[in-house]
């Protein structure tokens, strides 16, 4: 059986129907967003398991600039909530599309009712290669500049997605974001570049959920770009690992910055600045439920089962 998964990329895109290689790591021109790719993507998924990717098995009604009208009656009208995956770094488009089809997947089946999604994946141009030491800096620095370089195809997707949000909620749907690791960096400067070019208050997601975040702790300090997400989101979950050795070893000494995925945003205690009723924060850091090497200790969202489970409630009502 399949999984779909609906998405979109600013990968240069060679041939888009042949996801072998065609999806590079370079970017589309960030001044015409009319060169984003669009389209539908089916995933095997009996090969998904939290340690393994998958395989694509097709991609389908491709086109340029915004969701088809097949994709768009699908994901308004098609009876499920909706769910926003962006990934984080060292996820070529293959990894990062079938990631999304397993976290469609495991949520569909964890016995909460509002965790069983369609799922929209959006995916920034990471050159997929796994960081592991000694330290290469060279695939660490591509992918954050390319994270941070996406901010406004990531808002025109934002937009190109509203009035699908907008329908879905108007029948009964509710809609949510995850954006694990360094994809929270194109959040940044896509909630930044939505109110610099005039957009206003949106509600865009009930359930904003920023996993392993690999970016600067002070990211909900005025005035950084995130203090703006909650004009977006009617509640955002933060969740950070101090076990999280990426972030320890490889991210903070590579900026000098402490991350906001290592013990969730600097004055996270004070209420004033994250009220209970719009800001939840999930310490991860206590699970062992998983392989928490190198590696593994970035990507608890998806290989701790107690991780996922509390993932899948924050998803509840």
């Amino acid at each position: 059986m399949a999984t779909t998964v609906y998405f979109a990329t600013n990968r240069i895109v060679n041939h888009p129907a042949d996801w072998h290689g065609s999806y590079t790591f370079g970017m589309v021109s960030p001044d015409n967003p009319l060169q984003v790719t669009y389209g539908t993507a089916f995933v095997d998924s009996a090969g998904l398991t939290a340690d393994k990717t998958g395989a694509i098995n097709s991609i389908q009604d491709l086109q340029k600039g915004g969701f088809s009208p097949m994709a768009f009656n699908d994901l308004a009208d098609g009876g499920r909530n909706i769910l926003v995956f962006i990934h984080g770094f060292a996820n070529s488009f293959e990894d990062a599309i079938t990631r999304a089809a397993f976290n469609r997947e495991w949520f569909a089946d964890c016995g909460v009712p509002d965790a069983d999604t369609a799922v929209v994946a959006f995916s920034w141009p990471s050159r997929g290669q796994v960081i592991t030491p000694p330290f290469p800096t060279l695939a660490y620095r591509s992918d954050q500049k390319a994270a941070g370089n996406s901010g406004m195809h990531l808002m025109r997707f934002f937009a190109n997605l509203m009035p699908i949000l907008e329908k879905a909620r108007s029948n009964g749907r509710r809609t949510f974001l995850l954006a694990h690791s360094m994809g929270n960096l194109a959040l940044q400067g896509a909630v930044d570049a939505w109110f610099a070019n005039g957009n206003g208050d949106a509600l865009l997601f009930d359930e904003a959920i920023l996993a392993a975040p690999d970016i600067v702790d002070s990211a909900f300090m005025a005035p950084a770009a995130l203090t703006s997400l909650s004009r977006l989101a009617r509640r955002i979950s933060i969740l950070y690992s101090n076990g999280d050795k990426v972030l320890d070893i490889l991210s903070e000494n590579l900026n000098g910055t402490k991350r906001l995925g290592q013990d969730g945003p600097r004055g996270r205690d004070d209420i004033a600045l994250f009220p209970e009723a719009t800001y939840r924060m999930v310490d991860c850091g206590g699970f062992t439920d998983y392989v928490a090497d190198f590696q593994g200790s970035h990507q608890y969202y998806r290989r701790s089962e107690g991780v996922r489970t509390a993932l899948a409630a924050l998803m509840a009502p």
